[in-house]
């Protein structure tokens, strides 16, 4: 997501299952730059928001790609993975 000023990743998500999930969303943009943010996916009916911090761009928001990740509670190790998701960069005006 861009607001002109800054760049963010942004999932939404909605868990009735009645088991907590683990979330891992990742903003990679040009030069390197990661920024990673875990949120903790509660079971409540309600849907709910995992967000990276807002960034200052480095270059076109065609320059950014976004990955979020959801996996079942407890460590690492043994929580599966249960989706993982991609953005695609945004289209160019030159197309």
């Amino acid at each position: 997501m861009t607001d002109g000023r800054a760049t963010w990743a942004r999932s939404y998500y909605r868990n009735t299952t009645g088991d907590e999930f683990r979330s891992v969303l990742t903003l990679m943009g040009p030069g390197g730059r990661t920024v990673e943010t875990h949120c903790a996916v509660e079971s409540q009916d309600e849907p709910g928001v995992c967000e990276t911090p807002h960034r200052s761009p480095y270059g076109g928001p065609e320059e950014y790609v976004a990955v979020a990740e959801y996996a079942g509670g407890g460590g690492p190790e043994e929580a599966p993975l249960l989706l993982r998701s991609g953005s695609n960069p945004a289209p160019s005006a030159a197309g």
